[in-house]
């Protein structure tokens, strides 16, 4: 489920290797005086019973690798790597995207540093 600033993924029933979760994406645009927009995100979350909370931000050139991050630590959490949460497959992927883009102001073929790779550990 998608709505703006928040993106929810759950599965109540344990099927094979895929165990029960539930997990919320929270973000946001923040101003640093330093680096510009940062996209801040709260990840929080149960997986299999055991409860987890991660926060991060990308600067506004990496933020569009979110889905990448998310899904490293929802896996690092329990999450089994055979399970994506967020997938340019699925339509909210789209929503999300679009909506980070808007609050960022961004646009297609905007330059990335290098140096916010680095910094945002991707």
């Amino acid at each position: 489920m998608f709505e703006p600033g928040h993106f929810h993924r759950s599965n109540s029933v344990a099927n094979g290797d895929v165990p029960t979760y539930a997990i919320d994406l929270h973000y946001d645009i923040r101003q640093d005086a330093a680096e510009g927009p940062m996209l801040q995100m709260s990840l929080k979350g149960e997986i299999d019973g055991a409860v987890f909370e991660e926060s991060f931000e990308l600067h506004r050139d990496t933020a569009f690798n979110f889905a990448s991050v998310v899904s490293r630590l929802a896996h690092k959490h329990g999450l089994p790597t055979s399970v994506v949460l967020i997938s340019h497959e699925h339509e909210e992927f789209d929503q999300m995207f679009e909506d980070i883009r808007h609050r960022l102001d961004a646009h297609s073929g905007d330059p990335v540093d290098l140096d916010h790779l680095e910094k945002d550990g991707l």
